[in-house]
């Protein structure tokens, strides 16, 4: 290490990844409001059911192109050849459910905007519009769902969203910033507690 230069401490799942690092700096638990941005990772998240968010990361790009930046009015409207298309698209994960879950999703996404008038003032009233400040001093204390996570994916599996689950919701939550799951150690859980 140069000196004058000083190493800033991470969660421990950031690891030496370049890409995860970024990551970790720049999004993950920092709240989010922007319901395009809130669609994007609705639909990585269910795309990262059973992989590690690492290859999800690495396939971000190609998700978007793709996906058409993740425009849920575009993606509604996919018809089966859209799908097949997608299907032989290397880039992205290749599962037909996984694809025809981001399709639905967003028909369902469109319709949540249609009633509360945008997706985040909806998701958002399962944290009570704000984010939950938690105080975990090792990952391992991390919990993979909570109660909160439990009634997102309740009430978003009766309004037919997919790969909903509650630790899929959970890992929703904690990227969006929902909660503050950076542990106490680490120089984001300060930040993100102003």
């Amino acid at each position: 290490m140069q000196a004058g230069i000083v190493s800033k401490l991470r969660c421990a799942w950031a690891g030496d990844s370049a890409l995860y690092k970024a990551y970790h700096d720049g999004e993950w638990g920092t709240p989010l409001h922007d319901d395009r941005a809130l669609f994007e990772f609705l639909i990585l998240e269910g795309a990262q059911a059973g992989l590690s968010w690492i290859t999800i990361l690495k396939k971000r790009a190609a998700y978007r192109a793709a996906f058409d930046n993740f425009d849920a009015m575009q993606i509604s409207r996919y018809d089966t050849n859209k799908i097949e298309s997608l299907l032989q698209d290397a880039g992205i994960v290749r599962n037909r459910l996984k694809i025809q879950a981001a399709v639905s999703n967003a028909q369902k996404f469109l319709a949540v905007q249609h009633e509360f008038g945008s997706f985040d003032a909806f998701i958002w009233r399962f944290v009570e519009g704000v984010t939950i400040q938690n105080a975990w001093r090792d990952l391992a204390e991390v919990p993979a769902k909570t109660a909160a996570s439990d009634a997102m994916s309740k009430e978003l599996t009766r309004r037919d969203f997919k790969f909903v689950g509650p630790t899929i919701c959970y890992a929703y939550m904690q990227a969006v910033g929902m909660v503050n799951d950076h542990t106490t150690d680490c120089f984001r859980h300060l930040e993100l507690q102003k």
